[in-house]
């Protein structure tokens, strides 16, 4: 299977980038570790990934996913509003963004690799 091709992303991004991945919260640990090395469908996913001009907390070229996992800040109107225009943003590359709340990936994690699952499977083309 062939991975479909990166995204484009503004280059001086790759060092914040990079200070990410090693000061992920544990919500982000908690997610990679299930993700990472292809454990969902044989796909890849990619962590502090920079796409156009945003970093985003994961994302699967082969499904055409991002996930985020926001902090209680993304609650503040300023926020949901950049989120919303940024996803837009995403979406317009024809990727689909899921996010889920840092609280509810702790407390609810199985319930959250769920809804990744399904649609990790529906992007690769395998309806449910």
């Amino acid at each position: 299977m062939n991975e479909a091709h990166m995204e484009d992303y503004r280059k001086d991004l790759k060092q914040p980038a990079r200070t990410l991945r090693t000061n992920m919260t544990d919500a982000e640990q908690l997610i990679w570790y299930r993700l990472r090395r292809k454990q969902m469908h044989g796909v890849q996913f990619y962590r502090q990934k920079p796409l156009l001009s945003f970093i985003v907390d994961f994302y699967c070229p082969a499904a055409k996913l991002v996930i985020e996992l926001d902090g209680g800040q993304h609650f503040e109107p300023e926020h949901q509003a950049k989120d919303a225009s940024r996803d837009q943003a995403l979406a317009a590359l024809g990727l689909r963004v899921l996010r889920f709340d840092n609280r509810q990936v702790l407390l609810e994690t199985e319930a959250v690799l769920a809804v990744i699952e399904e649609a990790v499977r529906i992007g690769l083309g395998n309806p449910p």
